[in-house]
């Protein structure tokens, strides 16, 4: 199991630049879809104080809400 969880939604052009950027800077991650099941959309809500944003990365160094990092 990796160190990061990304919390995406389909269709997320944000998502995929983030995916991008992850892969580029050499992390591997965790990706759940929060349409897919209820648990991981309570998960998602949790860390972003209700609002729900993708994609949000939660790992080791903290979580990070929205790309590019600071943004969110």
């Amino acid at each position: 199991m990796s160190e990061r969880v990304m919390y995406v939604k389909p269709g997320c052009p944000y998502c995929q630049t983030a995916r991008e950027g992850l892969a580029a800077d050499g992390f591997d991650w965790e990706e759940r879809d929060a349409t897919t099941r209820p648990e991981w959309r309570a998960e998602l809500f949790s860390h972003t104080n209700d609002r729900g944003v993708v994609p949000t990365i939660v790992g080791p160094d903290g979580v990070q809400v929205g790309w590019p990092p600071g943004k969110g």
